[in-house]
């Protein structure tokens, strides 16, 4: 058991908003681990029959829990897990639920009930830098090479396998059994692309034609992909200056270990790291979360990795860089020069405690990734 103590207390906050908590995240990133370390919780999987069978009537089964918790892990196996849900919220007020699955929840049509007001959603992501000395892992390259889900980043050898039979299992249990998609080799090319893509701008139509099919079949397929975390897109900042880029966003693979392995590489230089800890970025920032996360990037290629708005004026921007010594402003002053109120944030590996530095009329704060998640927030 490897303790993940951001996690649980996201989902402690989450109960005190809400009954139900809705722990979502890919296949296999730990969700049934980290739900089974809750102290004082009735666990049941509903993969199995007979957890069907024991919710048959929700009323009756709630009552005779004794414990404050409850997790009902793959919920959406149940024949309707939404009525079973509002059964918990709306006459078990006491109780707290814990309801997994892979996608949002909305991504099957069992759910006929939102049950707005009644929960909040936590995603569950791939093991955070701050998270490796729980899982006994010293070197940054290691998450990055292998990714963050638990079995790859702690096997013992690089496991090729282990990406193209998590690609499989996501097909079969994710996406065909959800939205019914019988097209497998096309989509799962799809995701090849995306994935040895991951981090650029999104060009449906390209992808449209190296996979195969129509451009509104890629646009579906990319939305089955955000539902189920396998991609994330960031659209770009802009108050519609005309040098600014307005509409074409960036989309992300989900685990830099997939990224890496649809790209082919055994091993990682330099270059690769730079490119790769900028996905680790940005599960850092998803983990706060932050909301209305954007990049920035003008006509002249001039590029902010990540931006977030804070209110009507100010907007921060956030670098990632593998080296504190990569860093270069040109990008920085060109964004300062439409937006002057703001934190200025490049995040290092390895940067020990945050630190400042000038840059003509600029002021940078260098930090980590954990202390981004304080400085982001």
């Amino acid at each position: 058991m490897h303790p993940r103590p951001h996690w649980t207390d996201r989902l402690a906050t989450a109960w005190r908003q809400a009954p139900i908590v809705w722990l979502s995240g890919v296949r296999r990133a730990g969700k049934t681990v980290l739900a089974r370390s809750l102290p004082d919780t009735e666990f049941l999987n509903c993969d199995l029959p007979g957890s069907a069978q024991r919710l048959h009537d929700p009323e009756l089964f709630f009552a005779a829990v004794g414990k404050s918790r409850i997790v009902l892990d793959e919920v959406h196996q149940l024949p309707d897990p939404s009525r079973v849900l509002k059964i918990a919220a709306d006459d078990f007020p006491r109780l707290r639920v814990l309801a997994t699955g892979s996608s949002t929840l909305a991504a099957t049509k069992k759910f006929r009930d939102s049950l707005t007001g009644r929960k909040r959603v936590v995603e569950l992501l791939p093991v955070l830098e701050e998270e490796l000395a729980e899982f006994g892992i010293t070197r940054l390259e290691d998450r990055l090479l292998r990714g963050g889900l638990p079995q790859a980043l702690l096997s013992r050898d690089l496991d090729e396998d282990f990406y193209s039979e998590w690609l499989d299992s996501y097909f079969a249990r994710d996406v065909q059994e959800l939205f019914r998609l019988r097209a497998r080799s096309s989509f799962l090319k799809l995701v090849e692309l995306v994935l040895r893509q991951s981090g650029g701008m999104l060009e449906v139509s390209s992808l449209a034609r190296h996979v195969g099919v129509s451009r509104p079949t890629v646009m579906s397929w990319l939305e089955v992909l955000q539902i189920t975390h396998v991609a994330h897109m960031v659209r770009p900042f802009a108050n519609g200056a005309r040098r600014e880029i307005l509409a074409q966003p960036k989309l992300y693979g989900f685990d830099t270990g997939f990224v890496r392995h649809a790209r082919g590489w055994d091993s990682l230089r330099p270059q690769d790291c730079g490119v790769l800890w900028e996905h680790l970025v940005l599960d850092e920032l998803l983990a706060i979360p932050v909301p209305e996360l954007r990049f920035w990037r003008d006509k002249q290629q001039r590029e902010i990795d990540f931006v977030r708005p804070r209110g009507r004026s100010a907007v921060d921007s956030i670098e990632c860089k593998w080296s504190p010594e990569a860093f270069e402003p040109r990008s920085l002053r060109a964004f300062r020069e439409g937006y002057p109120k703001g934190k200025n944030l490049v995040v290092c590996p390895g940067t020990k405690q945050a630190y400042e530095q000038r840059f003509g009329e600029l002021r940078v704060t260098f930090c980590s990734a954990a202390e981004l998640r304080i400085l982001a927030a």
